[in-house]
């Protein structure tokens, strides 16, 4: 198998572009919970660019939270099996929580955490926030509360997305050729 360059990736959302919905979306989110305090819930990997760029735009108090699900494992497809990996999270009764997600594909993984999280906690409220929306592809029925960008069937890498491990540090979102 050849190695890919970033040459070899296409770029369908710029550094910019994604500077300028997450301005956007940090304003809607500033104005919601001006004064609530915030649980963020960040799905590791993909979502750590997303998330850290995401929160420096918010003005109100808030807590960070890490949880670790799969279901691509090292393919370009979603497996349509999610994986916790790590699903630890402190008390979030009556707290107002925030899922953030790199992208909802087949739906599988936010239908998961939104039913683990709503089944064992009763939170005072909850968002399930998605930088990238792939409904073309999705396979139950649920959809982001918000999101940055939808797009079409193509597999994603840069921003947190990768291909076996590999892209997330690029500073756009991209397909590969």
């Amino acid at each position: 198998m050849k190695t890919m360059t970033k040459s070899d990736i296409t770029p369908i959302f710029t550094a910019d572009m994604i500077d300028k919905r997450l301005n956007e979306l940090a304003e809607i989110l500033n104005e919601e919970y001006k004064d609530k305090e915030l649980y963020i819930i960040c799905v590791l990997k993909g979502s750590v660019m997303f998330t850290v760029d995401l929160v420096k735009k918010l003005t109100m108090p808030l807590k960070i939270e890490f949880i670790r699900l799969s279901s691509y494992g090292s393919g370009t497809v979603s497996s349509g099996k999610v994986n916790a990996v790590d699903i630890s999270l402190p008390d979030l009764n009556e707290k107002h929580v925030i899922v953030l997600e790199d992208i909802i594909d087949t739906g599988h993984t936010a239908q998961f955490l939104s039913s683990f999280i709503n089944h064992n906690f009763k939170v005072a409220s909850y968002k399930f926030i998605s930088l990238l929306d792939k409904k073309c592809r999705r396979e139950v029925d649920i959809d982001p509360d918000i999101y940055g960008f939808e797009i079409d069937d193509k597999f994603l890498v840069g921003y947190g997305l990768d291909l076996d491990g590999n892209y997330r540090n690029l500073p756009f979102v991209g397909y590969i050729k």
